[in-house]
């Protein structure tokens, strides 16, 4: 809802775009209450801080353990902008997401070296130890949609992950066990990834799903971005900062025109095109087409 300070009053479903232009008409509003989930970790605080330096928003930063929300505050993020919740714990994360309008997913299942090593292979074996992507991609992304609707959010934007249309992707076996029977366990992250973007696509909550390339730790707002479906690579990298994921969420936020849309986000190597400045045009390269979601496979 819009809680103006002065002028008239809007109900729950006034779109952002029509919040801003009441800014301009009646006086100073109350801002977009926007949780950011994964707020302590790569992306997800990229997304967080610049949306902490817009005036329009008013983000809370929800983040999974105390050690993370005291990182935050030491860097000069205020206490009260961020709240401690794991999400997979549905009770907790319900209650985080409460008097949100809009939610920024920014949560994903990390995988890292479990220290020892294939026989077969001499490659290192990964694991999940902060949660299988079972817990956190589908059960812990599922429970965020839930909430962001029960809380009469306006706008959830997903950040997931290209490579989903390959079922055979490299990623899918980090942290898969082979069992005695020949079935298998844990892994398949880009499987249940698929599966809580179709769980939001079919929620009724308005969306926009970001499927990054490979994420490069380099500052944003150097390069040309690329916008594409189904995994599809014509012209640039496989590969993006994420400062300017971080960016393309926040921009989803503010652009009617990202609401319903799916698509997959890139960048050229900088130097190569022009540096990306207008959020709505980048759009219009998708030329109306969104991510099939016939193709490839949900866990």
């Amino acid at each position: 809802w819009i809680r103006t300070r002065q002028g008239p009053q809007a109900d729950e479903h006034t779109p952002l775009m029509l919040r801003l232009s009441l800014l301009l008409l009646v006086g100073p509003l109350d801002a977009l209450r926007v949780a950011v989930t994964g707020a302590g970790g790569q992306t997800g605080q990229h997304a967080f801080r610049k949306l902490l330096a817009l005036p329009e928003f008013e983000p809370v930063g929800i983040v999974r353990s105390e050690e993370s929300k005291a990182a935050l505050v030491k860097s000069g993020v205020p206490a009260d902008a961020v709240t401690v919740a794991d999400v997979t714990d549905e009770a907790a994360i319900a209650a985080a997401l409460a008097g949100c309008d809009a939610l920024i997913i920014g949560t994903s299942a990390k995988p890292a070296p479990s220290g020892e090593t294939d026989e077969s292979t001499g490659r290192p074996i990964f694991g999940f130890p902060n949660g299988q992507p079972e817990a956190v991609d589908w059960l812990g992304q599922k429970s965020q949609i839930d909430g962001a609707k029960a809380a009469g959010a306006i706008h959830v934007v997903l950040c997931s992950s290209m490579g989903g249309t390959d079922p055979g992707n490299m990623l899918n076996a980090l942290g898969r066990e082979s069992l005695p029977d020949g079935s298998t366990k844990g892994g398949d992250i880009l499987l249940w990834k698929r599966k809580a973007e179709k769980y939001l696509i079919d929620s009724g909550v308005p969306f926009t799903i970001v499927h990054p390339g490979g994420l490069l730790n380099e500052p944003g707002g150097k390069r040309q971005l690329v916008l594409g479906v189904d995994d599809e690579r014509t012209v640039g990298e496989r590969s993006i900062p994420r400062e300017d994921v971080a960016e393309v969420l926040v921009q989803a936020l503010r652009i009617p025109a990202y609401r319903g849309r799916s698509f997959d986000l890139r960048s050229m190597n900088e130097g190569e095109g022009a540096v990306t400045t207008d959020f709505a045009a980048l759009l219009d390269e998708l030329g109306g087409r969104d991510c099939d979601y016939s193709l490839g496979k949900m866990a």
